[in-house]
């Protein structure tokens, strides 16, 4: 819901940053695993109960995610960069609510699994949205610079950020906090359900053949 408000926000400053890293010949993808390696080493800080580093390693990680797509755009942007920044993305998401389970099992495993579930969902309808938006050519006029489309929702990046960083800021608050994040995630599942109905409901009156059926 907030992304594209932050991207607007943060694009001028984020551009100003990635000249000088397109003039020394920096490549995208590598400040995309820059990015992730970073964040991972959040989540391990976060096992170890180190909040305070691993929100900055957050923090860290999420400014390579945003350089690397202005740098993209500033050199050359391909296929390959947009696969590996939504999948790399993803597995660092999944990777932080999983790291408080390690923290503290007894009081936050079950909050975890929850949490987790949700991102299954909230990732699956917005990968699912995109591959056939690609096949119809569909673009999005939020995000008409990302690699595909983008579907939005009531948790996405910026929202989920908050969450880890209000987790990191109160950990012994993590499951309320979880759990309270998990129930956003499933109102953004349900709305990309009937985005999708609508988007592909005249599908519905074809042939099967034509639909795409065995």
């Amino acid at each position: 819901m907030l992304d594209r408000f932050a991207l607007r926000l943060i694009q001028p400053a984020v551009r100003l940053l990635a000249r000088p890293l397109a003039a020394a010949g920096v490549h995208a993808n590598t400040l995309t695993w820059t990015g992730f390696a970073v964040g991972m080493l959040g989540a391990v800080l976060v096992t170890q109960a180190a909040f305070a580093p691993a929100l900055l390693a957050f923090a860290a990680s999420r400014l390579c995610d945003a350089l690397d797509g202005a740098l993209a755009r500033q050199t050359q942007a391909t296929d390959l960069g947009g696969f590996l920044d939504i999948t790399l993305d993803f597995v660092f998401y999944a990777s932080v609510p999983l790291a408080f389970a390690f923290a503290d099992p007894a009081r936050n495993a079950l909050a975890s699994a929850v949490v987790l579930a949700a991102f299954v969902g909230t990732a699956s309808s917005f990968l699912a949205f995109a591959a056939l938006a690609a096949k119809r050519g569909m673009r999005s006029l939020d995000y008409p610079d990302k690699s595909f489309y983008f579907l939005g929702g009531l948790t996405e990046g910026t929202e989920t950020l908050a969450f880890f960083a209000a987790a990191c800021l109160w950990p012994d608050g993590f499951a309320p906090l979880a759990y309270g994040f998990a129930a956003l995630c499933v109102v953004t599942l349900v709305a990309r359900l009937v985005w999708g109905m609508r988007a592909f409901a005249h599908d519905l009156a074809l042939p099967a053949r034509e639909a795409g059926h065995d």
